[in-house]
């Protein structure tokens, strides 16, 4: 059975620091692109970060660029999103995401079928 797995999430103040995990199992993260999305009450999903399957490339929503930083160790199956200088706009439900295939670049727009339940991540002012 497919399963992913997200942890980390929590509440924070303003410019603090969270490192969400995500753990898969039942499938091979070196097969699959890999992406955090999120989503806050009232607004689409949007997706956060992304990452080729090898880890070499990544991408970030505008929103995030120099703060946040996805990574991965697919001998462990877990994909990582370090959050610095977290703001309120930060707050949402964040999900990882996997999309089979290996294309050598990331992108939000591929077929995320199968996801994480979500962690809740909650910044304050």
């Amino acid at each position: 059975q497919v399963q992913l797995v997200e942890s980390g999430g929590g509440s924070v103040q303003a410019g603090g620091s969270l490192k969400l995990s995500c753990t898969g199992s039942g499938l091979t993260f070196d097969d699959y692109t890999m992406g955090w999305f999120r989503e806050a009450p009232g607004k689409e999903r949007e997706g956060v970060s992304c990452t080729n399957w090898s880890g070499n490339s990544t991408r970030y929503a505008d929103s995030v660029k120099g703060r946040f930083t996805i990574s991965k160790d697919n001998a462990k199956n877990t994909l990582y999103l370090q959050m610095n200088s977290l703001e309120p706009g930060d707050t949402a439900m964040y999900y990882c995401a996997a999309a089979f295939g290996r294309p050598p670049l990331c992108d939000y727009a591929y077929r995320y079928d199968r996801w994480g339940q979500g962690t809740q991540v909650t910044v304050s002012s």
